[in-house]
């Protein structure tokens, strides 16, 4: 694929080149509007307008819409006025509000002066509304049927109105309040007499979010239910937007970057790696990895306090690391399996204690099988004393349980505590753990070998 893409770009610069304006039009018109998308990351800005105003109206809008940012913003400055009013004109709302929350203020301004006064309204009334909210990823243009209507009725006024809506294939039944009474499906439609009554082929038990709701919260509804539309209502369950499935996608991903980068102890952002500058890099992790490193001088302090005792055996130094690698290895293990079920909704506070004896259990065997592998090694490659081995392999068994339960614990009270469970992640439970690890092995030595 990305050889094809590759040959695909050269041809058109090559037919740009030479002036071949009918012909390059054509291929792009046979082009997706993600890959032309695509395609224009890889011109100079000059071919990107000119590219960009060869394409059919409707067309260079959704290509519009899934540019990146830079790309966006080079195209609105070099639009003319009724160049921009044209591609405004067939945006859907949430697109336009996605695009002016990337745009620096000058360009906001300009957007919005040649947008028509009832897209206007809808988009100031949008970003009005929490920036991870449900209401800040919904569209306002959807189709609403009343009950009274017949399903003839209902194709009649889809058909007049659903050319701008931003999809038709599921609409919502409302009264004249506007309160959402009902929903029914394109298909619904098809299969019933064009003389039904809407009330009566509509599903009333219609699951909804309110506009404040978490927009991660949206997102696990689609993955629970496989909606392609949610309708979003206000306070007295009015019928303000929906949010579609496009959306939903884009949560997720979002949401699913951010757990990483939180995982990973970088400050989130929603820039890709590549449109992100060295300083800028720098100010995401330099305060995460500057507390880590403080938080590490805990265990420095335990090898200082204990550091007659490993005078007396100096052979003790030399699986410090081993053991607190091992112990990082099966916290980090515990904390990214329950932030996952966490997040999926698997685990919940109350499961608390059936987890600590599940990864308890896990632990032991672990740490068993894990302490007779070591014994061998050590008796047979390092050729120790057998008191030195045991108290190796005994620490190992207490430091892989003590990992595993903190490794489950903390992200299931992060989670209680309203923090994101990703932040307890494997570079603080490894700090802890080693902390804790050394501690436990200097006090099973001091206690066996009698330091």
């Amino acid at each position: 694929m990305d050889e094809m893409f590759e040959t695909v770009v050269e041809n058109i610069k090559e037919l740009l080149h030479e002036k071949k304006w009918a012909k390059l039009k054509d291929i792009l018109e046979d082009m997706n509007e993600q890959d032309i998308a695509e395609l224009f990351m890889e011109l100079e800005e000059r071919e990107l307008t000119f590219i960009y105003r060869l394409l059919p109206k409707e067309l260079a809008a959704e290509v519009f819409v899934n540019m990146e940012p830079e790309y966006q913003e080079a195209l609105i400055r070099a639009f003319s006025d009724s160049e921009l009013r044209e591609v405004l004109d067939e945006l859907y709302v949430d697109d336009a509000v996605d695009i002016i929350e990337e745009m620096p203020a000058t360009l906001v301004k300009r957007i919005l002066q040649h947008t028509d006064p009832e897209m206007r309204k809808s988009i100031n009334e949008i970003l009005r509304y929490p920036e991870d909210s449900a209401g800040s990823i919904m569209t306002t243009e959807y189709v609403d049927l009343k009950r009274n209507m017949t399903v003839s009725d209902a194709f009649t006024r889809i058909r007049r109105t659903g050319v701008d809506k931003e999809t038709i294939y599921t609409c919502y039944v409302t009264d004249s309040k506007r309160k959402l009474k009902g929903v029914v499906t394109a298909k619904d439609l098809l299969l019933s007499d064009e003389n039904d009554l809407i009330r009566d082929i509509m599903e009333s038990n219609v699951i909804s979010v309110s506009t404040v709701e978490d927009k991660e919260v949206v997102a696990d509804i689609f993955q629970k239910y496989d909606f392609l539309a949610l309708p979003v209502v206000d306070g007295e369950e009015r019928l303000v937007g929906i949010v579609t499935v496009d959306d939903a996608i884009d949560v997720l991903q979002e949401e699913a970057t951010e757990d990483i980068e939180k995982m990973a102890a970088i400050t989130p952002t929603d820039k890709p790696y590549l449109k992100m500058g060295a300083v800028e890099t720098w100010k995401k992790r330099f305060p995460w990895l500057l507390i880590l490193m403080v938080s590490a001088t805990f265990t420095g302090k335990i090898i200082q306090h204990f550091e007659s005792a490993l005078q007396a055996y100096v052979i003790l130094t030399s699986f410090i690391p081993m053991l607190m690698d091992t112990g990082g290895n099966c916290g980090g293990q515990a904390s990214v399996t329950i932030i996952r079920g966490l997040s999926l909704g698997d685990i919940e506070f109350k499961d608390i204690f059936k987890v600590i004896w599940k990864e308890f259990r896990v632990a032991l065997l672990c740490g068993i099988t894990l302490a007779v592998a070591n014994f061998a090694k050590m008796m047979i490659i390092d050729r120790v004393n057998i008191t030195v081995a045991a108290v190796v392999c005994m620490t190992l068994v207490c430091t892989i349980i003590v990992a595993k339960i903190i490794g489950c614990t903390l992200p299931i009270f992060a989670k209680a505590i309203k923090l994101d469970p990703a932040v307890m992640a494997s570079p603080f439970i490894t700090t802890i753990v080693d902390a804790l690890s050394l501690l436990v092995y200097f006090t099973i030595a001091g206690f066996t070998l009698k330091l």
